[in-house]
């Protein structure tokens, strides 16, 4: 039996139907949602991670068709096993596996592969190599939602090395955004901006709250105290 097949029974022993239907539900899997058409066999992320621990030797070939499968976790755990062969690579190896999300890119379709993955490859890899960074703006003007969810999640590795250029010239190209799971992400970044140099964060701010989206608001301004939250909401600042 192959690698590959030794791994997919190795996740199919964790299924359970009864924990699938909640993950069903909670991905939005039904019919006119965003994550129509997914499926999932029930397992929690510390089973996903045990099984990918086991195969994180897999060759990009086999990857590949583990991002193609219709079964969520398949895919999760492909990612796995990329995100853990991009840290131990050497630049070749990284450059590899980069390119190799990139052609791959339509299996990263739900908000927890996009999370898991956009920051530790796609942006680790731009920022280590200096390598063009147009690639992420193709993606937050994409009609694809899970692209423009990556353009911004992306932008978290830079966000943690204290630069914020590409995070907020982002998040201004998506503040008219129709998508809820968008409105999150931006407003997720603009916090994490604003965890390191507040300042930064209510410059833009102060320029876009007024046409930003409620939800994208609420979530750049969730730690800030109370009266100056309240503030924001109603328009005051």
């Amino acid at each position: 039996m192959s690698k590959l097949q030794n791994l997919k029974n190795d996740l199919k022993k964790y299924q359970r139907p009864d924990s699938a239907k909640v993950l069903q539900r909670f991905f939005k899997t039904g019919s006119g949602e965003y994550g129509e058409g997914d499926v999932f066999w029930g397992l929690n992320t510390g089973e996903t991670r045990s099984v990918a621990k086991k195969y994180l030797d897999l060759d990009l070939s086999d990857a590949a068709k583990l991002l193609a499968s219709k079964i969520h976790e398949q895919r999760s755990v492909a990612l796995m096993i990329l995100k853990h062969q991009f840290e131990k690579g050497d630049f070749e190896k990284k450059k590899k596996i980069y390119q190799f999300y990139l052609k791959n890119i339509s299996g990263i379709n739900n908000w927890d592969l996009v999370d898991c993955s956009a920051p530790e490859i796609m942006s680790a890899y731009l920022y280590f190599s200096g390598a063009s960074r147009k690639a992420l703006y193709r993606f937050a003007q994409s009609d694809n939602l899970w692209k423009r969810r990556i353009s911004t999640m992306a932008t978290f590795y830079f966000i943690r090395k204290k630069e914020f250029k590409d995070a907020l010239k982002i998040a201004k190209i998506l503040l008219n955004d129709k998508e809820d799971l968008i409105h999150k992400a931006v407003g997720w970044m603009l916090r994490e901006i604003g965890n390191r140099d507040l300042a930064v964060e209510e410059r833009f701010l102060k320029k876009h709250y007024q046409k930003m989206p409620r939800t994208m608001l609420r979530y750049a301004i969730e730690k800030f105290p109370e009266d100056k939250r309240q503030a924001y909401l109603k328009g005051k600042i």
